[in-house]
């Protein structure tokens, strides 16, 4: 089993910087993409960020150029740099880690907890 712990979350004006983390632990033998979604009240749960292991990464289109993340393999950890938030950043962020199941060529999912960060207008 793996879990995944995020910390960070939390409340910021609007134009502020807030980073969150999210450390996966427990029978890893390797992750492969490790990312971030943000689910608001009432809205689908959206991809924010994902790097894969290699440093490749991908945003959604509304955070691009705002938000950064990163990854540190050693420490099966990840990050998210959330810059010039926005109150329509006001969500629950997941972190997700795909791990490969041996013996085949999938990966399963594992998600974190989940962390609020509202941004005050």
């Amino acid at each position: 089993q793996v879990q995944l712990v995020e910390s960070g979350g939390g409340l910021v004006q609007a134009g502020g910087s807030l980073g969150l983390s999210c450390a996966a632990s427990g029978s890893i033998f390797s992750i492969n993409t490790m990312g971030w979604y943000r689910q608001a009240p009432g809205k689908q749960r959206e991809l924010v960020a994902a790097i894969s292991s290699g440093g490749s990464t991908n945003y959604g289109d509304s955070v691009k150029g705002r938000f950064a993340i990163s990854r540190d393999n050693a420490k099966n950890t990840v990050y998210l740099q959330m810059n010039s938030l926005k109150p329509e950043d006001t969500a629950v962020y997941y972190c997700n880690a795909d791990v490969p199941v041996r013996g085949t060529n999938l990966d399963y999912r594992y998600w974190g907890q989940g962390t609020q960060v509202t941004v005050s207008s």
